[in-house]
């Protein structure tokens, strides 16, 4: 599948792998999860309203559409976090949160 962002400089930082939904994602160093997400994908989460895949919508950490969470529940901003070598991230909220939803 290729992804929603290509790309086109910056090819030379260090590369690192995150963990999504237990598959490998490349990224770089310096990368925030929106861009590793979406240059490796077509969406960052499904959302917790039933309304389909979401992508992110502002790129600036005001419109609250790029929530993800980590493995363990921490929600974390993907277009304002930067990537660490084997963050472990999943794309779909437990059904027993949905409920807590914000």
């Amino acid at each position: 599948m290729s992804g929603r962002f290509v790309r086109l400089s910056e090819t030379n930082r260090s590369q690192l792998t995150i963990i999504v939904d237990g598959q490998p994602v490349r990224a770089l160093e310096g990368d925030t999860l929106l861009v590793a997400m979406l240059g490796a994908g077509r969406y960052l989460r499904q959302s917790e309203f039933g309304d389909g895949q979401r992508a992110g919508f502002c790129l600036m950490g005001a419109c609250q559409d790029c929530w993800v969470r980590t493995e363990d529940g921490a929600r974390l901003r993907a277009c304002s976090t930067v990537v660490r070598e084997g963050m472990r991230i999943s794309t779909r909220l437990p059904e027993a949160t949905w409920s807590n939803a914000v």
